[in-house]
């Protein structure tokens, strides 16, 4: 029989579940004594003394930017800044009560500092700025009250400063906050979130060797934040140096040949609409001028691939991001957009997505000649007609709708496509015969199999890829093939029926430089370097050499050069291929090309001039060849028409290569080539360049990006091309 269950007492079992509690609070109390007094001594000291010092980093000094000839074109100047703490200021009433004991020392409006709070620049975890350059009896005053001022820090710290303003904006950059999207990368390299940082141009590509190493300051301070004394100080080490390949000033003599240029071209009338039967199409405007809203120019060293000069339009300037403006003026001055007429911070020479036209007709040539796609080479012969009926599509298909003829640009004289007769390759390219270049597209499709032989051709000269200069995005160029009309069909960028194949008509307008062909002007001015050298295609630089810390000045405003220490060679390391250059190939380009400048043209129903005769009739400056081209723009309307000219030197002496693009200009004869005509005669000292001078102040009640720049003298760009086709 089991024995009976007695029930606890409960008084005994309370005082048991005491007991045992007490002995474990008892071992928890010594394990804690034990661990503070043993474990965590050095930790509770540093704890103490980082409650009775204050670090303050040393931002180093920038790197300087000079352009080829040593003219400081990014500058710093040391400036003492104020900032406050947000958490501090977080309720309304400390914030107001802060502001207002801050108005005076700083000599800024209460209603400011509230902008200034507000202002979605400024990111709500970080320290805000408050005043920026204030004198050093304004930050004095508030270090030795600094107990009045909880959360306020002063320090020094560098400011970015372009003494030339807009000149060269697009090429050099400007620096701003870090971007979400970049915080991580740049928290593993030992960033502060509250760092500047290059966010274009070579300000950006060039930011880890620019920024240079911080220090930093350890202060001890008593109980309400005062300096006692120095701790220890680490000097922060300036960033490298850069020399850039660019003469700024033949860079500002690009940027006001362009602008001027475009100015001038709004004030043209654009050819009429006309019918078939010859009268004007009564669906548009009798009189309709060119937009001329904005486009760019690149001049290259063609014996080294260094840039001279990089111009874009429009511009801006980029003292506008250290100007301390509040958000609502930087958007009146850089307002959002999706119309690409507009946009301004956008470096045409590199991200320019352009149809390039005639322009591109050397490289078909080259494709041609190095494929042995024509009978008889440089000899072969086409009797051009004015129009051209491919041969590939039977005339059935041709009747049921399929665009099967293609014509010549029509000729003033006659109100029809011009006729030139028999052509060879020289001829072709002196007079751009389009059904020339018909011919080609068609046959070397046709006849290779469907093969992309021309596409293979035409790469070489680093078309479809991006040349990898040293600058930020940077647009790779299109090459129309099978695979990218079925990418556009499937984004709906083309309809679904004309995404299925590659078809002759797509090559066809691919030999002219039209269709899905797409380049920037910086991949143009690379291609006619290649001709122009004899198949060198370089990775294109705007910096010459990264500089050993702190260059000397040689004068106000010019670094010495001479003493300074070269860390890298930039340009001389950059990549270079070679490309298949035969005398038989490229001779016959080069001296169609040079027709193109110096005539003669052809002779068959009437004379017919060159592209570019009538332009460079009294032309004096270094012996060049170039070609015009001109890019058919929506509903083929011709004041969407752009206009386009590469060109080179052709004196070995004097080794530069240009290209020009100015976006819904008309004809690239009477658009952009006067601007490359012009900065041929500036590089052949044949045409006075303006001073470069210092910019004034920026005038910031102003709305305008920048301030307009134009010739003083612009009769280098008046054309006699009134009749030019191409």
């Amino acid at each position: 029989m089991k024995e009976p269950v007695v029930a606890a007492d409960p008084q005994q079992r309370r005082w048991s579940f005491v007991g045992v509690s007490a002995i474990v609070l008892l071992v928890l109390l010594l394990s804690r004594i034990w661990f503070l007094q043993s474990v965590t001594k050095d930790e509770t000291e540093q704890i103490i003394k980082a409650v009775q010092s204050r670090i303050v980093k040393l931002v180093p000094e920038r790197g300087r930017i000079f352009d080829v000839n040593g003219r400081v074109v990014a500058d710093n100047k040391r400036v003492i800044v104020a900032t406050i703490n947000r958490q501090i200021i977080r309720d309304p009433q400390d914030r107001l009560e802060m502001f207002k004991r801050l108005s005076g020392p700083l000599n800024t409006p209460i209603e400011r500092l509230y902008t200034r709070y507000d202002d979605k620049r400024y990111d709500e975890l970080k320290e805000l700025p408050l005043a920026f350059d204030i004198s050093e009896e304004q930050a004095a005053f508030i270090m030795e009250r600094i107990e009045d001022y909880p959360g306020v820090v002063i320090k020094e710290e560098w400011r970015r400063i372009y003494p030339y303003g807009a000149v060269g904006s697009h090429v050099i950059g400007f620096l701003g906050a870090i971007q979400k999207e970049s915080a991580s990368y740049y928290k593993s390299l030992g960033y502060d979130p509250n760092e500047r940082v290059g966010l274009y141009g070579v300000e950006l590509t060039y930011e880890v060797a620019l920024r240079g190493t911080p220090g930093f300051v350890r202060y001890e301070v008593d109980a309400v934040g005062r300096i006692k004394s120095v701790l220890e100080r680490v000097e922060p080490q300036p960033g490298n140096d850069l020399q850039l390949s660019i003469d700024f000033k033949l860079q500002q003599f690009a940027e006001q040949a362009l602008e001027t240029q475009l100015l001038v071209r709004q004030r043209n009338e654009a050819p009429q609409v006309m019918l078939p039967e010859g009268i004007p199409d009564p669906q548009y405007e009798e009189v309709n001028y060119y937009k001329a809203p904005a486009g760019s120019i690149v001049v290259l060293n063609h014996n080294t691939g260094e840039v001279v000069a990089m111009a874009s339009y429009p511009r801006f300037d980029a003292r506008w991001f250290t100007a301390n403006v509040d958000s609502e003026k930087f958007a009146q001055v850089f307002p959002r957009t999706d119309d690409p007429d507009r946009s301004i911070l956008v470096n045409r020479a590199v991200s320019g997505r352009y149809n390039v036209g005639s322009s591109f007709k050397p490289f078909i040539a080259y494709a041609a000649l190095n494929s042995g796609q024509l009978p008889g080479g440089a000899d072969y012969s086409f009797d051009d007609r004015g129009t051209y009926k491919l041969e590939s599509i039977p005339k059935e298909r041709c009747d049921q709708g399929v665009k099967c003829v293609f014509r010549n640009a029509i000729c003033r004289a006659t109100g029809a496509p011009c006729r030139y007769g028999e052509v060879d390759v020289e001829a072709a390219l002196a007079v751009s015969s389009d059904t020339f270049f018909y011919k080609i597209g068609e046959q070397i499709l046709t006849e290779r199999g469907y093969q992309p032989v021309l596409e293979r051709e035409v790469r070489r000269f680093g078309f479809g890829s991006p040349t990898n200069i040293d600058l930020p995005f940077e647009f790779a160029g299109t090459i129309p093939n099978a695979a990218y009309k079925k990418y556009l069909a499937s984004i709906g960028a083309i309809a679904e029926d004309a995404g299925r194949a590659y078809y002759v008509g797509d090559n066809v307008l691919f030999s002219i430089g039209q269709g899905l062909l797409s380049a920037t002007p910086l991949q143009m001015a690379n291609a006619y370097a290649a001709l122009a050298n004899g198949g060198t295609v370089f990775e294109p630089r705007v910096v010459r050499a990264v500089l050993s810390p702190g260059t000397k000045n040689k004068s106000a405003g010019l670094a010495d050069l001479a003493n300074a220490t070269v860390v890298q060679r930039v340009s001389q390391e950059a990549q270079q291929t070679q490309i298949p250059m035969r005398p038989d190939v490229r001779d016959p380009i080069v001296d169609g090309l040079r027709r193109v400048i110096t005539g003669p043209g052809v002779d068959f129903d009437y004379y017919h001039k060159t592209t570019g005769e009538n332009l460079f009739r009294n032309y004096s400056g270094m012996p060049i060849a170039g070609k015009t081209g001109t890019a058919q723009g929506f509903n083929n309307l011709p004041w969407n028409d752009s206009s386009a000219f590469g060109a080179f030197s052709l004196d070995p002496t004097q080794p530069y290569s240009a290209f020009a693009y100015l976006e819904k200009s008309g004809y690239g004869a009477t658009a952009a080539a006067p601007v490359v005509k012009c900065m041929f005669l500036a590089l052949s000292k044949a045409w006075r360049v303006d001073d470069l001078v210092p910019a004034d102040p920026l005038d910031t009640a102003s709305n305008a990006a920048a301030a307009s720049t134009r010739l003083r003298n612009p009769v280098c760009l008046v054309s006699t091309a009134l009749d030019a086709r191409d």
